[in-house]
């Protein structure tokens, strides 16, 4: 990602991640609720964790913030530039849950994707436990694509994970609805 791309919505700003977003990263992660829906965090999630993160990220990964400033989770796309296609993944922290951020983030990722990325694909996926993150996805007329039923295993409990996608040409019709 190159370090000028920003995105905005009318309430976020997205940003690239930088080392002085680690505090608020190492806090919010630290919750047991966001490493439980969460492929990857672990819990406890051990001290340094944010800055080894942030500095070793692999995907195009933003910080989700106010436009006042204020740091309230993060969100990226696993790019698979052989087949034009992007994963998409993000958390939002819990005193900002319920207050439609991911949903409106996931929208300017989305857009970011197929317009400036020009991927051909987005997928996206949810803990079958965590039935909000299915209600963001939908929000963005994600389709389902199935259920991988115990599909991975989350400290010693198998879950199941639930998939969805858009292809370029369905978002570009459901933009024109809007």
């Amino acid at each position: 990602m190159s370090p000028e791309v920003l995105l905005t919505t009318e309430r976020l700003v997205l940003r690239p991640l930088t080392l002085d977003d680690a505090p608020d990263v190492q806090r919010f992660a630290s919750a047991y609720e966001i490493a439980a829906n969460t492929l990857s965090i672990p819990h406890p999630y051990p001290p340094g964790a944010a800055e080894e993160w942030i500095r070793t990220r692999e995907e195009e990964a933003f910080a989700i913030a106010l436009r006042e400033g204020d740091f309230v989770g993060t969100i990226g796309l696993r790019l698979k530039i052989h087949d034009d296609r992007g994963e998409l993944g993000y958390w939002i922290g819990m005193p900002y849950w319920r207050r439609g951020y991911a949903s409106e983030a996931a929208r300017a990722m989305m857009e970011y994707g197929f317009g400036t990325l020009h991927l051909n694909k987005i997928t996206a996926a949810h803990f079958g436990r965590n039935p909000a993150s299915g209600r963001v996805l939908q929000k963005l007329g994600m389709q389902y694509e199935g259920t991988r039923r115990q599909h991975h295993k989350k400290w010693d409990e198998y879950v199941d994970v639930v998939m969805y996608s858009t292809l370029r040409d369905e978002w570009k019709g459901l933009r024109t609805e809007d």
